[in-house]
């Protein structure tokens, strides 16, 4: 299946996310590409470091889309804001979307636009399935944000609210910068356990 992992807000780490979501997928003995539209690159240049540093399992990275219906295995799409060419096609092909909201209302009303980017490419047609969750979450314990975003996301019409959420951690920078999903890096860490549980929600 092909799963997007996009926003029409930058910022939101859908980048690392994705890197770490490929990494993951391949842990489970699954076939992965990973289809990188961003103009930055983000994720072949740690797909790079990986193939440098001879870390195993290697990361396949592809810049253009599968014919639709044609995709074998997992297929992972990162693609920029900034190109709305690429984003509407990315969508068009999509059988499933993934949108990280950050904490905060700007987040909640890009989103909320996301989601009519997503009904206008998908009108007349089967429209994947849309899975929302909380990313870079607050890591203090008393905040309120994240439990707000997640409301205003069930809010929403057109997206199911993941209750998993990613903290805002350490360990996905320095991680990310080593080529190395965050459980790799740290896999007895907090930021494993929480990759851990989205992606079993998203791909189990």
């Amino acid at each position: 299946m092909l799963t997007l992992f996009a926003n029409f807000k930058g910022g939101t780490g859908k980048s690392t996310l994705v890197f770490n979501m490929a990494i993951w997928c391949l842990s489970q003995g699954k076939a992965v590409t990973v289809c990188d539209l961003d103009p930055q690159r983000t994720v072949s240049d740690v797909a790079d470091i990986r193939a440098e540093d001879a870390i195993e399992p290697s990361l396949k990275v592809v810049h253009a889309l599968p014919d639709k219906g044609k995709e074998r295995g997992e297929w992972l799409v990162d693609v920029g804001a900034s190109d709305m060419v690429s984003l509407r096609a990315a969508v068009r092909a999509a059988g499933r979307i993934v949108i990280p909201v950050t904490p905060s209302q700007a987040d909640i009303w890009a989103t909320q636009h996301f989601l009519g980017i997503i009904a206008e490419e998908t009108a007349g047609s089967a429209r994947p399935e849309v899975l929302g969750f909380v990313n870079r979450a607050d890591p203090h314990p008393m905040s309120r944000e994240n439990a707000e975003t997640f409301e205003a996301m069930q809010a929403l019409d057109g997206i199911r609210p993941l209750e998993p959420k990613l903290v805002q951690r350490l360990t996905f920078r320095r991680s990310f910068s080593e080529g190395l999903a965050a459980f790799e890096l740290e896999p007895r860490g907090k930021a494993a356990d929480e990759l851990d549980a989205l992606a079993r929600e998203i791909y189990t």
